[in-house]
Formats: C-alpha cells, sequence, structure tokens
C-alpha cells in the first residue's frame, strides 16, 4: 500500500503475507518502491523473519544495506520488547538506528506518521 505523506510517499507492507528473509526479498522491495517513488519502506514486524533480530545472522545488515544503498528509508512498525530482551547488541542497534535518518524501529504507524511529520518539520 502507497501513502503520501505531505509529498513524503510510504510504502507499507501488509501484516499478512510472506516473510523479508534473504537480499533478494530486499530488492524486491526496493523494485516496489521505485515503482511507487517511495522513500520509506514500512515492514510490520511480522513480515521479518525472525532471523532479521539475531544480529549475527548478518540478515539485517543486508536489508539495511540494500535499501541504504538505493537511498530508501526503513520503518519496522511493531513489538520488538521480545527480540530485545534478548540482546544487548540488537538494543545498541535499534537505539543508534532510532537516532538517525535511515532506518526506525517504531510501535506502530501512529508513531511513524509522528516522526515523519516531525522531520519533515524541521
Amino acid at each position: 500500500m502507497r501513502i503520501d505523506e505531505d509529498d513524503f510517499t510510504v510504502t507499507y507492507l501488509d501484516a499478512e503475507g510472506p516473510l523479508v528473509s534473504t537480499a533478494d526479498d530486499a530488492s524486491d522491495l526496493v523494485g516496489a518502491a521505485w515503482d511507487q517513488n517511495a522513500r520509506l519502506i514500512a515492514i510490520p514486524v511480522s513480515r521479518l523473519d525472525p532471523e532479521f533480530f539475531r544480529l549475527s545472522s548478518l540478515l539485517a545488515g543486508e536489508i539495511v544495506q540494500k535499501l541504504v544503498n538505493y537511498r530508501l528509508q526503513l520503518a519496522v512498525l511493531g513489538d520488538i520488547s521480545q527480540h530485545l530482551a534478548g540482546s544487548e547488541a540488537l538494543r545498541d542497534f535499534v537505539w543508534e538506528s532510532n537516532r538517525g535518518d535511515h532506518v526506525w524501529f517504531l510501535a506502530d504507524r501512529a508513531a511513524l506518521e509522528s516522526k515523519l511529520a516531525a522531520r519533515l518539520a524541521s
């Protein structure tokens, strides 16, 4: 689904569907975003392979790098507290990511819209 947020197009993946679990899946996301002239892809936690949250698997790095290389932003939407509880490295990654502009981990769509509004206003 594509949504325009004040000339900032966001592609929202549906909560139901195949898992994003490879760099090839990230390439498909790039293609979909480009088709919609999107600048940000919002992915529900339910669509990410659990390995994404195990940083040693390198899956998160592969997906994030692919999107950043194509100048796309990523928002992971949903509760990741279970993943955070088991990994200090993931907690650090999420904290650092949320301070930047390329990858955000947010509770829901409303939090994303709020963050976008704040960023676009500055």
